[in-house]
């Protein structure tokens, strides 16, 4: 007699995976109402204050309008004036000449003391320089532009009393071309350049330390070291600090306009002061909104030609 055969074990039934549940959306719709609430002043703000702005100067530009009348349509005439005036062609070549020159010097002088700020002083002293030099830029340009004036004027400024007792004569800053040129561009570096004092700085702090001590083991040292390991590392930064500068030396008109109100001559008029009086001296609406939107058009190609070049000489770590 055989054992008795137990019924074989039913295998259990594998119970099914529950379903996993949907994950929630991460934007709900009072996320997304919050958000917009948030972004809304800016967006008003760029709208208002820069998007009207643009259109409405190249709506104006095709009127003649001088506030009293009616406008009047003119089509291409304030870009044919524009083109055959005199000042205003001179006044872009001195924005460009002084474009060049006091964005150059601005960044030269920044990036050479950010480096020497950078390297071995102590903490309290760092922060002192950080401050003298960032200090300028909050001041008002027409109260420094008013001051320097006394300051560089031929009879009784300070800088030719100075000058006097090294047993030179007085040197015509305000009252010669190239004097009142080299005048402006220096008050306008002076007050401008904490800016890219501080971009520097705070790009040379993100350098990391391994990458200067696996230099240093390689033999640079100095200038070498800095010519091929701190710029290379540093282009990102400068090339912010350049398309600011030069979108901001395009526009100057405070250091000219109180300076040397455009002279001798038109030796230091640049397009912004050129616009302010054609608006607003003669109420030429229309050729000062064609010369605006010149600017513009002048701006928008150098900047995008530095983004340009910017591919062959900035380096990303």
């Amino acid at each position: 007699m055989t054992d008795t055969q137990l019924p074989a074990a039913r295998p259990e039934s594998v119970a099914a995976p529950p379903a996993m549940a949907r994950p929630a959306r991460a934007g709900g719709r009072g996320t997304r109402l919050l958000a917009a609430l948030f972004l809304a002043p800016t967006v008003v703000g760029i709208v208002v204050f820069t998007v009207v702005p643009i259109v409405g100067s190249l709506a104006l530009s095709l009127f003649h309008w001088n506030v009293i009348d009616s406008p009047r349509f003119a089509g291409a005439a304030n870009y044919r004036e524009m083109a055959s005036d005199s000042t205003v062609l001179v006044s872009f070549r001195n924005t460009l000449v002084f474009m060049v020159l006091a964005v150059a010097l601005q960044l030269l002088i920044a990036l050479v003391l950010a480096l020497a700020v950078n390297g071995r002083m102590p903490l309290w002293l760092r922060s002192v320089f950080r401050s003298a030099f960032f200090f300028p830029l909050v001041l008002s340009a027409a109260s420094v532009s008013v001051v320097m004036k006394y300051l560089f004027n031929q009879d009784f400024g300070v800088v030719n009393w100075l000058i006097g007792l090294l047993g030179f004569g007085p040197v015509p800053w305000l009252t010669s071309e190239n004097g009142a040129m080299a005048t402006v561009i220096l008050v306008y570096v002076w007050q401008q350049f904490g800016f890219s004092f501080l971009l520097f700085v705070g790009g040379l702090n993100n350098i990391p330390r391994e990458v200067h001590e696996a230099a240093a083991l390689d033999g640079a040292t100095g200038v070498r070291k800095h010519l091929h390991v701190t710029l290379p590392l540093l282009s990102p930064t400068l090339l912010v600090a350049s398309v600011v500068g030069v979108i901001n030396a395009l526009q100057v008109f405070e250091q000219p306009y109180v300076l040397t109100d455009g002279g001798p001559g038109d030796a230091t008029r640049t397009v912004v002061m050129v616009i302010y009086e054609t608006a607003f001296e003669q109420l030429r609406f229309g050729t000062a909104s064609a010369v605006g939107v010149l600017l513009f058009v002048l701006i928008t190609a150098v900047t995008a030609l530095q983004f340009r070049l910017s591919r062959r000489f900035v380096h990303y770590q």
